[in-house]
């Protein structure tokens, strides 16, 4: 199968991958899945809403020895997700009726030579009273040199 696909790997090798035993982590990652399901979904404890903080503090109260990144990962892994307090909002809504100034580089922001384009960010802040103010303190080319 693996020369039909141009796959440059001897059989031999392959067959001693599939005869290889797993590895420590892979079984103790196994043992602490069901670990981390069950303090998850358990209606006292993870209640199907904590994140991987909390399940982590809950497993080390258990007993369970494990390292917080190790249950951050096995709980991207397995589709377990806390659930985030307070509103979600969205912080910028577009309005289609507004007035918007020409795109003069129609959004190739491509140059062939140096200085042939420029682009400046104006940024409004309200405590500087309102004032226009150029993000960063210098200009920069958007090609210095392609």
């Amino acid at each position: 199968m693996l020369t039909e696909h141009a796959v440059p790997i001897a059989p031999s090798g392959y067959y001693a991958f599939k005869k290889r035993p797993a590895s420590a982590r892979a079984v103790a990652d196994v043992e602490l899945v069901v670990e981390i399901e069950r303090v998850f979904w358990d209606r006292t404890l993870g209640r199907g809403i904590s994140g991987a903080r909390k399940v982590w503090r809950l497993l080390q109260r258990e007993g369970v020895v494990v390292a917080r990144c190790t249950v951050e990962r096995l709980m991207r892994q397995q589709g377990l997700r806390g659930i985030r307090r307070g509103k979600q909002f969205v912080t910028t809504r577009a309005d289609g009726a507004a007035f918007r100034p020409p795109d003069h580089v129609e959004r190739c922001f491509r140059a062939d030579r140096p200085n042939e384009l420029w682009v400046v960010d104006f940024e409004r802040h309200e405590a500087l009273l309102n004032l226009a103010v150029v993000k960063g303190h210098r200009s920069t080319p958007v090609a210095a040199g392609v």
